[in-house]
């Protein structure tokens, strides 16, 4: 993945706010979260790389199908000004102006992609589309409007700030230890798009049709594998998008890339991470969706590069994924 030297970065909508950022939150075995298998997903022994907006939700009591479409609309309730009154800023992310930062730093190829995501959506949504409130990384743990959140959890969107919430320790301590992923420039870019596919269903309504949160056809399941397809429609597109000038920010992006970011969805299907901390497969406890659905709902996406080709909901089953 290479950026154009010459495009601009916005830094508007992301900050840093360091360890314990924000106030602290809900740190120890509240947000140590069990495995598949013995209650809710999520946390280094579940599924990480998701919404966990069920777990969440409960956490701060809020009623799932007042978000989005299901009741009061995303928009009716977005707030730029939250990005920079929540919390301070580190400055982590001052010296982030250029795509040639982003090609020689891992924290301004983050403001980059973040930038290509909104570029792309504002354009495939129009009338539709708001910029998500921000992107924030921390250290440790932070306070989110879902409520307090620790490292355990790893990236998260939270609908009720519209935040993307990230502890950068992630991809070594955990997606490329415990859960033996894969390393490459295109791990955290996959993430991050996931992520904001969150924010798009939000923004869609799509989160209010979430009524069943475990089980191999779950709705949760469904919610997960349309994020993920959503992260393959960006890639296909991700060199189209540009800065505010309409500088290209993305000059290629490689099958090599492409393959990255198919490996790291593998790596956090519910049957893999069963399977490397349980020993077992327990489908009946799945939130997020298995290696092979993962995979396959990505490159639905990222080959089709149409919103209608992402309907998780369409299919009985959702490994029954549509050729393209």
């Amino acid at each position: 993945m290479r950026f154009n030297p010459k495009a601009r970065l916005d830094r508007s909508r992301i900050r840093d706010v360091g360890r314990g950022g924000g106030g602290g939150g809900m740190s120890g075995p509240g947000m140590r979260l069990p495995i598949p298998g013995g209650g809710i997903g999520g946390g280094i022994g579940g599924v990480i790389l998701l919404v966990l907006i069920f777990v969440l939700a409960q956490c701060a009591g809020l009623d799932l199908t007042s978000l989005g479409g299901g009741g009061t609309s995303a928009s009716s309730v977005y707030d730029p000004s939250r990005i920079s009154s929540a919390g301070g800023d580190t400055g982590r992310y001052d010296n982030c102006l250029t795509g040639e930062d982003a090609n020689n730093s891992a924290d301004c190829a983050r403001v980059a992609v973040e930038n290509s995501l909104t570029d792309f959506w504002s354009k495939e949504l129009g009338s539709k589309f708001h910029p998500e409130a921000g992107v924030v990384t921390f250290t440790g743990n932070t306070s989110t409007g879902c409520g307090g959140a620790t490292a355990d959890v790893g990236p998260f969107y939270c609908p009720v700030d519209e935040t993307i919430y990230l502890d950068t320790t992630f991809y070594e301590d955990v997606l490329q230890g415990p859960l033996r992923g894969p390393k490459g420039a295109f791990v955290e870019p996959y993430v991050l798009a996931h992520e904001y596919g969150h924010h798009i269903q939000n923004l869609l309504g799509t989160m209010s049709r979430v009524k069943t949160q475990q089980g191999p056809d779950s709705d949760s399941v469904r919610l997960e594998l349309q994020a993920d397809c959503y992260a393959g429609i960006w890639a296909k597109n991700a060199t189209t998008t540009e800065d505010a000038s309409g500088q290209v920010l993305i000059l290629d992006l490689t099958q090599d890339d492409i393959n990255t970011a198919i490996a790291a969805a593998q790596s956090v299907g519910d049957d893999r991470i069963q399977q490397e901390t349980q020993g077992k497969v327990d489908e009946e406890s799945w939130t997020h969706g298995s290696a092979a659905e993962r995979e396959g709902w990505f490159t639905v996406g990222y080959k089709s590069g149409s919103l209608d080709k992402c309907d998780t909901w369409a299919p009985a089953h959702v490994d029954d994924i549509p050729q393209v």
